[in-house]
């Protein structure tokens, strides 16, 4: 039978990666019109799924 190793790996917490996301999204798009928010998102969706 295997036995796992533990490793000192770094875990991604999605949750807390995901509410950071939102929030700054948030922040970005407080006050703003339906064409603006467009507009962010046209600009800047590639560089929020990338952002770490």
């Amino acid at each position: 039978m295997k036995t796992r190793q533990k490793t000192n790996e770094k875990k991604i917490d999605t949750v807390k990666t995901f509410r950071e996301i939102k929030e700054k999204i948030s922040k970005d798009l407080v006050e703003k019109s339906s064409e603006q928010i467009i507009e962010y998102l046209k600009k800047n969706s590639l560089k929020l799924q990338t952002n770490n």
